[in-house]
């Protein structure tokens, strides 16, 4: 997962991606850069590590001009390496390209091997390199042709962000895996892949990029073209159960009324005898306060936070992310001593550090522990983008659920069912992807995707 952002238009456009960037941390913590133009020639400051520790004040004002995008980094494709850090930049006679990237190419081995025949040189690991070397190929002088027919090679999950000169470009694939919208803030526009960076800039939003748009953006003008692939809608249905804040609208819908409805639904379909609902913060909270809200059960936070560790989940080392838990999370002793608890998380993925917080709450004291997870068992690997791309990492994909539930060490689970999490989901106006639960991919997977991934470090 990536988290992308861009401005046209505005004298502060660096600081104001910033801030952005600023806001989609949540999205990756691994790297965070940005590009801006003058009008005569690109900036750029890219770092590995958070938002806050890529920028400072003197770095912020070396990045000059009224275009800019940026780009926070968790790596699905290519390694965490310095080289991989977005945007990625390249000179051509057309102009200088930038290109921040959210997804994953599925096409990546067959579009590298035609264009190292032809004599490509690639500098980075990550198959968003790819995108400004196909803009950049000979062959059409209109650079919006350019794009556009560059953009019809690519298969798999992409957003984007291109800034080319003072042109910035947005784009979606045709099944609008991924989100993205455009706002303004006076006469500038501004893309971000979800609302809540908007909202910290004061910009106002408009409407989402839509599936296989392509929108150019040049002087307050925005003109707008339809990718011509044909493709059925399938935006992440994850991005509601994990992934985006809650505070944000992507796809059209509410984030935190989205968790809300998931946890009601479970608790139409999930009654242990409990003496009170509690979530797994901060991802398991909406869903925690719509089960408790449909279950008439109290509302407890017996496990408080440190806010000031990052996310587990997308943390790319095992051992980061079993650190990470047993400092983030300190159960309230007092609350749970002699209780029957129901937690609520949004999901398992692994089960190690799921089975690290209910050792935690055993500890402290807990009689029994039940837990609701507010979507279906994760069983089959994600190529559009998340971070489990094999079998042998799910823990669903090779245990039944009596065999997780000892694992992780409750005294019962249950997990939302496929109908359950797609009826809160009703009243979208399209369909999700939910091949992470059914192993239906909408769009068609290479037999080798896995092995090519492992070889590229991604």
């Amino acid at each position: 997962m990536c988290g992308i952002f861009a401005v046209s238009g505005h004298k502060e456009a660096a600081k104001l991606t910033y801030l952005g960037l600023y806001a989609l941390q949540h999205r990756g913590e691994e790297s965070a850069g940005i590009v801006s133009f003058n009008g005569k020639k690109i900036s750029c400051q890219k770092k590995m590590g958070l938002v806050a520790d890529a920028f400072d004040q003197q770095s912020l004002r070396s990045l000059e001009g009224e275009c800019a995008i940026g780009h926070v980094r968790y790596s699905t494709t290519g390694s965490p390496s310095s080289l991989n850090i977005q945007p990625f930049s390249a000179c051509h006679k057309k102009g200088n390209i930038s290109v921040a990237h959210n997804g994953n190419l599925t096409n990546i081995n067959i579009l590298h091997s035609k264009m190292e025949d032809k004599g490509t040189i690639f500098q980075t690991s990550t198959d968003s390199e790819i995108i400004a070397h196909l803009i950049a190929k000979p062959g059409r002088n209109n650079i919006k042709a350019k794009v556009k027919h560059a953009l019809s090679q690519l298969e798999g999950s992409f957003s984007l962000a291109v800034m080319i000169d003072q042109l910035i470009v947005a784009a979606r694939d045709p099944s609008g895996f991924r989100p993205l919208c455009l706002g303004k803030l006076d006469q500038a526009y501004v893309l971000a892949s979800e609302t809540c960076a908007l909202d910290l800039i004061g910009a106002k939003y408009i409407r989402d990029v839509g599936a296989g748009e392509i929108l150019f953006i040049k002087e307050g003008k925005i003109e707008s073209v339809k990718l011509n692939k044909k493709s059925k809608s399938a935006s992440c249905i994850f991005e509601y159960i994990y992934f985006s804040r809650p505070d944000s609208n992507i796809f059209n819908r509410n984030v935190y009324l989205a968790r809300r409805r998931l946890g009601e639904e479970l608790a139409r379909e999930y009654k242990p005898d409990c003496d009170f609902v509690m979530p797994i913060p901060d991802s398991g909270n909406c869903a925690a306060l719509g089960y408790a809200s449909q279950a008439k059960l109290p509302y407890q936070t017996a496990i408080i936070r440190n806010h000031y560790i990052g996310r587990t989940f997308i943390q790319p080392s095992q051992l980061m992310r079993d650190f990470r838990v047993r400092v983030k999370l300190n159960p309230v002793k007092e609350v749970l001593a002699g209780k029957k608890v129901l937690i609520i998380e949004d999901s398992i993925v692994r089960g190690t550090t799921t089975r690290a917080k209910i050792k935690t709450l055993r500890q402290a004291g807990a009689k029994e522990i039940h837990m609701g997870v507010s979507c279906p068992p994760i069983k089959f690997p994600c190529f559009y983008g998340i971070d489990f791309p094999t079998k042998s990492e799910l823990i669903a994909a090779n245990k039944e659920v009596e065999e997780i539930r000892n694992f992780i060490g409750s005294d019962s689970l249950h997990y939302l069912s496929l109908e359950g999490m797609l009826s809160a989901m009703r009243e979208a106006e399209f369909d999700f992807c939910a091949a992470c639960f059914t192993g239906g991919y909408p769009v068609e997977i290479p037999n080798n995707f896995n092995k090519i991934m492992l070889e590229r470090g991604g």
